[in-house]
């Protein structure tokens, strides 16, 4: 009986404080969902509003975009963002920032609203350029690995071609300064993505021009078949997310027939104790956000706790009062001190580039 009750108290948690504006964007969201988490396609169209690129007229902050295809066989494309270039910058190349959206695997493109206004705000305080990868959602015969391929895939196309001519009047940009970033499903595919690039780095005789200088992950979206305590907690009060949703979103991206304890999802789960992960010995110094509304958060502490166990560099950055999702609100204060600390990492860590 007491068990139960302290469960009782737990779900009864105070909702976050949050504007009325994305108070109705997060029941919106919510009403995109059935109750058993699967998506109302034709409600959600309405909510998903996607919009152009600007190439020849850009933003009042001088960031410009276009979208260049790396792979037109499997609909793979990226939207890349620029600055205006200071008379500084035209000297001196830019880092670069490979952006993977969030929405579960299932929802969202890099065209969204949501996303092509992040970018150009990342792009346009971190002075870099950025490059948003529209990577395939899943589907039924589109599941795992497709989308850590397609991030994969626009890693080798930038390594191959670079981004000079395609980046919209930049001179050049750094890719010995190259950084993953991206948040919920896209916070998933840094790791994986940088795991696998680390990995095959390694085995390769070859030399590359692309070096990971860092991984920034935002609200990563893990999981497993236990619930933790902070899932059962912030089920009821966490907005934008919830469990039915979670595991909808893992039973669309996942193989058919596996469990969440698969290593996409269960990243924490590998042979060598409760909380190990697999990480290359070149797998780049991350920054990790969390939030403290976010029913993920309970994960997502074990991540860093695994990635500090195998001696990699973890910056870790807390709001106790973010849902998940909140970079995506620049109404909201937490979202515009993200992208400060995710500018001080990226200085910080361009400093230590390949000569």
């Amino acid at each position: 009986m007491a068990a139960d009750a302290d469960m009782t108290r737990r779900r009864r948690r105070r909702s976050p404080s949050l504007p009325c504006t994305v108070r109705v964007q997060a029941a919106g969201f919510a009403l995109g969902h059935r109750r058993d988490g699967s998506v109302r396609r034709l409600f959600f169209s309405l909510l998903d509003i996607h919009v152009r690129a600007k190439r020849r007229r850009p933003d009042a902050a001088g960031v410009r975009s276009v979208d260049v295809t790396i792979d037109a066989s499997r609909g793979l494309w990226a939207r890349i963002f620029s600055p205006s270039p200071t008379k500084r910058e035209a000297a001196q190349p830019l880092p670069v920032v490979v952006f993977f959206h969030g929405g579960g695997f299932v929802l969202f493109s890099a065209a969204s609203c949501y996303y092509d206004r992040l970018c150009r705000r990342i792009c346009r305080e971190l002075r870099a350029v950025v490059v948003s990868v529209n990577y395939r959602l899943a589907g039924p015969a589109r599941r795992f690995p497709a989308a850590y391929d397609d991030g994969l895939a626009a890693l080798r196309y930038l390594d191959a071609n670079g981004l000079a001519a395609e980046a919209a009047g930049v001179a050049a940009v750094d890719l010995s300064s190259c950084f993953l970033a991206g948040d919920s499903a896209g916070g998933n595919m840094v790791h994986h993505v940088a795991q696998r690039w680390a990995a095959a780095s390694a085995a390769s005789q070859s030399s590359s021009t692309l070096r990971l200088a860092g991984a920034v992950l935002i609200q990563p979206f893990f999981g497993g078949e236990e619930r933790t305590e902070e899932e059962l907690e912030l089920d009821e009060v966490a907005l934008t997310l919830s469990l039915a949703r979670t595991d909808y979103y893992w039973r669309e991206f996942l193989p058919e027939g596996a469990t969440r304890d698969h290593p996409a999802a269960h990243v924490c789960g590998g042979g060598g104790g409760e909380h190990d992960v697999e990480v290359a010995e070149a797998f780049p110094p991350a920054m990790l956000a969390i939030g403290g509304f976010d029913l993920l958060k309970g994960w997502q502490a074990r991540y860093v706790e695994a990635l500090r166990g195998k001696g990699k560099a973890v910056r870790v950055v807390e709001y106790p009062g973010a849902i998940h999702g909140f970079c995506l609100f620049p109404e909201l204060a937490d979202s515009g001190e993200l992208v400060e600390e995710m500018k001080l990492f990226v200085q910080e860590h361009r400093t230590k580039r390949v000569q």
